[in-house]
């Protein structure tokens, strides 16, 4: 078994997948890790083990990593496995992944599979994989803005605090889009593969992880209150009924060259230019759920 780490996680993050490893190993299983060194590094460890025939590599990180692996297994028979230890987990709240060691370790153990069905965003010359969504505009906005240090110390709380600041600072230039050949526009979009949001917030009800397509959401409705509005309908899991806040299913999202100068991110990552469309993998991935 692969495990691919990085180590600017942090000490904790560390700490927490030894717990795992170490139980891992009281139980026999063979466990070899790799550190990445840069950015692309976990798509490029797991798409050398794929080649070399393994059955399962594990991403042990967040969202952003799971997605690194992710497409370096895209088109292979290896499966995917999770050691999540990101800030929200997501992820591993869709599927309903334990975060706990002793969960972690019985989940990689017994091996059974689920599809995850990925989308992937267009960017000049590339294609960049993501597992669970991409965000424009506020959304963005938020993401990019969120200090490291910050996030560190206080987690899911620095994307609070950093909402309540965009939501004051942010412009709201319209985000122009088509779904399906349909053009909309919007202060924030979300592109999801899944239901949850920000951990174990419901944003997407219909989402279908394991099947191609999307759910887009549009938050119509620009400034402060608004997005504050959102903000506190969200952990009462209102957000998809909130005013202003449609929900569309589709299979293609294309995005209008007037968005240039708006933030967008993938997974919690931030993205170096902005997409020109997204479409579905082509092929899902075998997620390892336990």
């Amino acid at each position: 078994m692969l495990v691919i780490f990085n180590p600017v996680a942090g000490r904790r993050r560390a700490t927490a997948l030894w717990r795992v490893l170490d139980l891992l190993v009281e139980n026999g299983v063979k466990i070899e890790v790799a550190e990445t060194q840069h950015a692309g590094h976990a798509t490029d460890l797991a798409r050398q083990a794929a080649r070399e025939g393994a059955f399962m590599v594990v991403a042990a990180g967040g969202d952003g990593t799971i997605a690194e692996v992710a497409n370096g297994l895209i088109g292979t028979d290896t499966a995917l496995g999770i050691i999540p230890l990101g800030t929200a987990n997501v992820l591993a709240k869709e599927y309903g992944l334990s975060t706990h060691p002793r969960g972690i370790a019985n989940t990689l153990a017994y091996k059974r599979c689920k599809p995850l069905w990925p989308g992937v965003a267009q960017l000049p010359g590339q294609g960049h994989v993501f597992v669970q969504m991409l965000g424009l505009g506020f959304d963005g906005a938020v993401v990019k803005g969120v200090r490291p240090l910050l996030k560190r110390a206080i987690g899911k709380g620095a994307y609070v605090w950093q909402s309540v600041w965009e939501s004051v600072a942010y412009d709201f230039p319209p985000v122009q889009l088509s779904v399906d050949g349909v053009t909309h526009q919007a202060a924030s979009v979300v592109v999801s593969k899944g239901r949850l949001y920000g951990g174990p917030y419901l944003l997407a009800p219909l989402a279908q992880p394991g099947q191609p397509g999307f759910q887009v959401v549009l938050f119509e409705k620009p400034g402060t209150l608004p997005a504050l509005l959102s903000g506190a309908a969200l952990p009462l899991g209102l957000l998809p009924r909130c005013p202003g806040v449609r929900v569309l299913a589709g299979s293609h999202v294309e995005f209008s060259a007037p968005n240039g100068r708006i933030s967008t991110h993938a997974d919690g990552d931030t993205l170096p230019a902005l997409p020109r469309g997204v479409v579905s993998a082509q092929a899902p991935i075998s997620l390892i759920v336990g």
